[in-house]
Parts: structure tokens; C-alpha cells; sequence
């Protein structure tokens, strides 16, 4: 069965590859002008084995002209903004064909046998169209060659804004890591003197997590129960070293049908969270709300606000939710909304996130 599954695939593959071969430019234009050098004389019967031969040897020139053009010419002078150059080039080889088309028919005595079949001035009229002609096929090398390096530069600027993108993204996603780490090892240390056991708990709950950051963030994409337990245990290394004022709500569905998302996205707005919404002397609390409706998930953090911000988001919030918008862009253009809220009167910050999955 695999073997057969195997030469399907072999066979579809060969088709594909003798269509891309018949549609391309390397057999469509020496097939045209086969055609178009062979057969506009064979409504006369018995033309002479000299004609047949200098058509044969003008059919090797064209294509040599077609590929001298399409392969040498047009990158060492047209893509090099060296026009003129290339223009006297075309210009010579056109004159060169008229040349080679006399000389050939002088050679074997060609319009002398023609004038039998055809009618006088044959070899004035073969010269003009070997030259026009030939004219033809350096245009058809041109345009040919420009749309080549148009692809090619597409497809060229594409690779390298990929990667550039895929840099940024491994960046930005070791931007917030270590930032990450630093945060619970710190929170880790305190309790080392204060609470052996519960730092040893810690430290067990802090390897599962790093083993989800080494291996499970590698690929573009995790589940969102992956992302949604990995920010759980940041929560509960978190209220470690919190007070019992500081009230935090983890609001998320039982299952969310295996849906796939950016890994590490969410952390940032968790963080922030944390940084600016604990108060050693007030109240405090933290919201922490994902859903899901249809095509669209939906992740509301909200916390009490103490800190005086800075106008600037880069200054009053650290990189977490400048790397996280920017992420956001890179990951879902044109497909989620970021909405940041500093309610100085209610003393609030709501960070309010929409991803359209498709």
C-alpha cells in the first residue's frame, strides 16, 4: 500500500514537473521560433536543401541571442543601470544579424536559386526580417528578464523580512524571559531563610515552567492550556511573596478545544500586573480573565494602580507591554486589538487584549 501511495506521489510529481518545463520560457520560446523560422515557406513545395540550411544555421543564432540576452546581457548590463551599454549591444547584434543573413546567402548563392520559387528581391527582404526579427527576440529576452528579477527581488525582500521578523520575535521573546526569571528567582531567594519547604516547592514548580519556556516556546505556536497552566504557576510563585490583602482572580474556561497561540504572550501583561498592582498598605487586586467566543479570545488583566506613571508607556511600564504589542504586530497584523487603560480616578489599570484566531 505505501509503495503504491509513493508512485502516485512520484507521478504526480513528474507531471508537475514536465507541465512547469512545457509552460516555461526555456521551451515555449525555442519551440515559437521553430514554428515561426521553419514554416512561413512551406506553402511553396520543394524549396532548396540552401534554404533549409540557413534557416537552420539563423535558428541556432536566435537562440543563442535569446539566451546571450536573457542570461549574460541583461544581469551584467540591464540590472546594473548600465542601459546605454546594453543598448549599443543590441543595437550591434541586430546589425550583426543582417550581416550573418547576407553573408550566408551570398555564401551558398541563395538568392539566385530563391528567385526560382519566389519572387525578385528576396535577399533584400530576407535581410530586413532577420533583423527585425532579431530585434524581437532581444525584446522578448528583456521583458523576460525583467519580470525574473522582479520575482526575484520579491521574493528576496520576502525571505529576508521573514527573517528579519523571526529575529525580532526571538529578540523580544528573550527580552521578556530573563525579566521573567529574574522576578521569581528573587521572589525564590526570600523565602530560602523564611520557608524551606514552600522554597522548595517553588523551585519544583519554577522547572516545570523553565522546561515549557526551553522546549515548548521553540516552535511558533502552543496550546493555550500550555500558556494558560504555565501562567498559573507564575501566579502562585507570585502570591508567595504577596500579602493576604492582595485579592487575585484567575478567571479561564475548563477547555478551550485545543487552541493554538503565540507562546509567551500573555506573561508580560501578568507581570505588569503584579509590578504595578500591589500595595504593602492598601487593598489590592488583580483580574486575570480569558475566554474564548467563537473565532475570537478574549484576555482582560485589571489591577489597582499605586505607582505614578510616566506619560510614556516604555517608561512606566518597562518593556513587557511595548515587547507585547510589537509581538502583537509581527504575529497578528491586522488580527487582534490592544486596548491599555490608566483610570487615575478609579485607581485602575485594565489591559484588554482581542485575537481573532483563524
Amino acid at each position: 500500500m505505501l509503495s503504491i501511495i509513493q508512485n502516485d506521489l512520484q507521478t504526480v510529481k513528474t507531471i508537475s514537473d514536465l507541465k512547469r518545463f512545457f509552460l516555461s520560457v526555456h521551451f515555449l520560446m525555442p519551440s515559437l521560433l521553430m514554428v515561426f523560422t521553419f514554416l512561413p515557406m512551406t506553402f511553396i513545395a520543394g524549396l532548396p536543401i540552401q534554404f533549409w540550411i540557413k534557416q537552420i544555421c539563423m535558428y541556432v543564432f536566435w537562440i543563442g541571442v535569446f539566451y546571450l540576452t536573457l542570461l549574460v546581457l541583461a544581469p551584467k548590463l540591464l540590472y546594473k543601470s548600465r542601459g546605454l551599454i546594453f543598448g549599443i549591444c543590441a543595437f550591434a547584434i541586430i546589425c550583426f544579424s543582417y550581416a550573418l543573413n547576407n553573408w550566408l546567402e551570398q555564401l551558398i548563392n541563395l538568392p539566385a536559386i530563391m528567385q526560382k520559387y519566389v519572387l525578385n528581391g528576396y535577399s533584400q527582404v530576407g535581410n530586413l526580417s532577420v533583423a527585425v526579427i532579431t530585434a524581437i527576440i532581444i525584446g522578448i529576452a528583456i521583458i523576460n528578464a525583467v519580470t525574473r528579477k522582479i520575482q526575484s527581488d520579491q521574493l528576496r525582500e520576502k525571505a529576508l523580512e521573514n527573517q528579519k521578523i523571526s529575529t525580532e520575535l526571538s529578540f523580544l521573546k528573550s527580552q521578556i524571559n530573563p525579566h521573567f526569571f529574574f522576578n521569581v528567582l528573587h521572589t525564590i531567594y526570600g523565602l530560602t531563610e523564611l520557608d524551606p519547604a514552600k522554597a522548595k516547592d517553588s523551585i519544583y514548580t519554577l522547572s516545570h515552567m523553565m522546561r515549557y519556556v526551553l522546549y515548548d516556546t521553540k516552535s511558533d505556536v502552543t496550546t493555550l492550556e500550555k500558556e494558560l497552566l504555565f501562567i498559573d504557576n507564575y501566579i502562585k510563585l507570585m502570591q508567595l511573596r504577596i500579602s493576604n490583602d492582595v485579592q487575585v482572580i484567575f478567571d479561564k474556561p475548563a477547555n478551550f478545544q485545543n487552541t493554538e497561540i503565540a507562546p509567551m504572550l500573555f506573561l508580560p501583561l501578568v507581570e505588569n500586573a503584579f509590578k504595578h498592582g500591589i500595595s504593602t498598605v492598601h487593598p489590592s487586586f488583580i483580574y486575570i480573565g480569558v475566554s474564548r467566543q467563537e473565532n475570537t479570545l478574549f484576555i482582560e488583566v485589571r489591577n489597582s494602580n499605586f505607582d505614578e506613571k510616566a506619560a510614556d508607556m516604555e517608561e512606566s511600564n518597562g518593556i513587557g507591554l511595548v515587547n507585547t504589542q510589537r509581538r502583537l504586530n509581527l504575529l497578528y497584523p491586522g488580527k487582534h486589538t490592544l486596548n491599555i487603560q490608566d483610570l487615575k480616578e478609579t485607581e485602575e489599570f485594565i489591559v484588554q487584549l482581542r485575537i481573532f484566531l483563524t
